[in-house]
């Protein structure tokens, strides 16, 4: 069995549209590639040809209906094909990361605290050391870590959301449009977090439109438009 931090192979998913009687939408088919240590793959492909839905497949936020889904645990390989959800969300917790175009944040608790959350195994002050450094390295104003984000900016929430993210240092990570809403400045941010995230081996997964944060950060790039199903 491949002991590479992220493999698919044959995974294929078809939505359910309920409201068109159970109609059956392909969306992806025979999907398979490999993550190595420290490679960043770049999924390339029109909208609406299925790299979001890779991704949520990845995470086990959608299953997959064929194939299988590694994840490298440790010593351990997961399928989040078919593990069960509390195999899921322990894989979360140590190996697989996940940045969103969303801040997912709790109200009332400080821009601080929600970052300083993501490492649940570290011990508090140490964790929120570790976040204010993150914000910091973001350009998210001091005056603002005790505020909760949904008093931000939308530019100010995202660079939160990335701070969250790219904190854990996990072995598989996934990005999903990291740099949208970001200026020239916070977008090298996030290209010099991803490189050293690659020199320390971690696998990532990520889509990106902007061209030159993509030549920057792609060892790999797929074309999903090769897996897409025409409905």
């Amino acid at each position: 069995m491949t002991m590479h931090p992220l493999s698919l192979a044959g995974v294929s998913k078809a939505f359910t549209v309920h409201l068109q009687g159970g109609l059956r939408l392909p969306v992806l088919r025979d999907l398979a590639f490999t993550a190595r240590p420290g490679e960043c793959v770049v999924l390339t492909g029109p909208s609406g040809a299925g790299k979001s839905s890779i991704l949520k497949l990845i995470y086990g936020n959608y299953r997959c209906d064929e194939g299988a889904i590694l994840v490298r645990n440790g010593s351990d390989i997961v399928d989040i094909a078919t593990a069960a959800p509390r195999q899921i969300l322990a894989l979360r917790r140590r190996a697989l990361g996940y940045v969103t175009q969303f801040l997912r944040a709790v109200p009332r608790v400080s821009a601080l605290d929600i970052v300083a959350e993501a490492l649940d195994d570290v011990p508090r002050e140490a964790a929120r050391d570790r976040a204010a450094a993150m914000l910091a390295r973001f350009n998210v104003p001091e005056r603002l870590w005790g505020l909760p984000p949904a008093t931000f900016s939308g530019g100010e929430q995202q660079r939160v959301n990335l701070a969250q993210g790219l904190l854990p240092e996990r072995p598989v990570v996934l990005l999903d449009e990291p740099t949208a809403s970001l200026d020239a400045e916070n977008r090298a941010v996030v290209i010099e977090i991803i490189r050293e995230r690659k020199r320390q081996g971690v696998a990532l997964l990520a889509i990106v439109h902007d061209e030159a944060v993509r030549d920057a950060i792609a060892d790999t790039s797929l074309d999903v438009t090769r897996f897409a199903t025409a409905t």
